[in-house]
């Protein structure tokens, strides 16, 4: 089992330099990843920061510890720019990004979708995210490509530099259980970063299901990873027995008693990285 932060990149936590500085905290309390939701707005209007702008300040202020958004929501970003970022965190961490995607929370859609009028059918976002991801792959192998989608498409390209990690940097699918697209999305992939709905009771059962559904949609043998986020200081044990491989502490204000309308308990927040991960 590894172990993980998962922290928002809006409200105190908006600042790339302080989630650097709390990334470098994370490593050396002993944690495996650093990882930040994707976000460009929030409701009640909050600091928000780029998250690809704050994992560049991480990687150059971390040197083991793997990090990542999780999760990208691709339909709104340009898959081709995609693949020049990822590919330059990549190298510029020697190889310690994973990528994460999905569609998007449907929590603040009016000041993050429509807003800025971004696709709202869930199913044709669902289209655009698995053309973005075939494109964001075919990019990353460095040889000549083309594509031709009924959402997007690429009349021919050759990106280089490669990334460092082979076969490809890691991609996370997230997938609400129990929703089958995204399940046969994350087998196709090397990581399922599980979720369930609020007030899921036994959510260690249902992540034992999400889990053998997936396996038994896999094609490959490959090394794959099961996230789950503990929104709770849950036992990791029965989550490790339902299939686990990595466990991340959610550091948002309801795992400390507190609300997203309150100051954050932001020194205990600290003090939690600083404890370091559970192993237990």
């Amino acid at each position: 089992m590894k172990y993980g932060l998962y922290l928002p990149n809006f409200g105190p936590f908006g600042d790339a330099r302080l989630l650097a500085e709390l990334a470098r905290e994370a490593e050396r309390a002993g944690w495996d990843g650093f990882f930040l939701w994707d976000h460009v707005a929030r409701p009640g209007a909050p600091p928000v920061v780029d998250p690809w702008i704050a994992l560049a300040a991480i990687a150059v202020a971390t040197e083991r510890i793997r990090f990542g958004a999780l999760v990208t929501p691709l339909a709104r970003r340009r898959p081709w720019k995609v693949a020049r970022e990822t590919v330059s965190l990549d190298r510029l961490s020697n190889g310690r990004l994973i990528f994460g995607a999905g569609l998007g929370s449907s929590g603040g859609a009016e000041v993050e979708w429509s807003a800025f009028e971004e696709e709202s059918d869930l199913v044709r976002r669902a289209r655009i995210l698995d053309e973005g991801l075939e494109i964001l792959t075919g990019l990353w192998r460095g040889e000549p490509f083309r594509f031709d989608g009924r959402e997007l498409r690429v009349r021919g390209a050759q990106f280089l530099p490669t990334p460092l990690q082979s076969p490809r940097i890691p991609v996370w699918i997230a997938a609400y259980w129990p929703h089958q697209a995204p399940l046969r999305r994350a087998a196709r992939f090397d990581g399922l970063f599980a979720l369930f709905r609020d007030g899921s009771p036994r959510d260690e059962e249902q992540l034992a299901q999400a889990v053998a559904r997936v396996r038994a949609l896999r094609t490959s043998d490959a090394e794959f990873d099961v996230v789950y986020c503990a929104d709770r200081e849950n036992a990791v044990e029965p989550y490790a027995r339902a299939g686990a491989t990595w466990w991340l502490a959610h550091l948002k204000p309801e795992a400390f008693g507190a609300t997203w309308t309150e100051p954050w308990p932001l020194e205990r927040m600290r003090e939690r990285i600083a404890n370091g991960p559970p192993r237990s």
